[in-house]
């Protein structure tokens, strides 16, 4: 059967949606580390699978996890040929702020332009999840990791 694989790694858990035909068939989540799980996981999926797309949130989010993730699924890409695509984490938490560092929070402004500051209302934060069909999000082409990490 062939799928598509979607992977939330910004945050904890990490949730990772397999799609059928861009409607969400199965949900895995799981509160590891970045390095110990996604290997893990495709390989119990590459197992059952065939892997047509692999989509991923490129960010902003927990540095080391984007890097994880990006090293792992670029690498997974080009020696299975299979497409990655990536996307924007606000797409997938109804815009509400990400955690960044400490206790600032990334903010998505106006044009998209990302911006990091204190957050004054943690109620304002919602939780990160799978979508039920996507076939509306504009993945993109460029994979690259989307840091943005503030001036040290």
């Amino acid at each position: 059967m062939a799928i598509s694989v979607v992977v939330i790694s910004i945050s904890s858990p990490i949730l990772i949606g397999i799609y059928k035909e861009d409607i969400l068939i199965d949900t895995i989540q799981n509160e590891g580390k970045t390095s110990d799980v996604l290997p893990w996981i495709f390989d119990l999926l590459l197992a059952k699978y065939d892997i047509e797309n692999i989509y991923y949130v490129n960010g902003p989010g927990s540095y080391m996890a984007i890097k994880i993730s990006y090293i792992f699924l670029k690498t997974l890409s080009i020696t299975k040929n299979i497409p990655l695509k990536a996307a924007s984490g606000f797409l997938f938490n109804e815009n509400s702020p990400i955690k960044a560092l400490g206790k600032k929070y990334f903010f998505n402004g106006q044009d998209d332009k990302i911006t990091i500051d204190f957050i004054e209302d943690l109620e304002e934060l919602k939780n990160f999840k799978l979508p039920n069909d996507i076939s509306n999000i504009s993945f993109s082409e460029d994979t690259l990791p989307n840091y943005h990490l503030p001036v040290v």
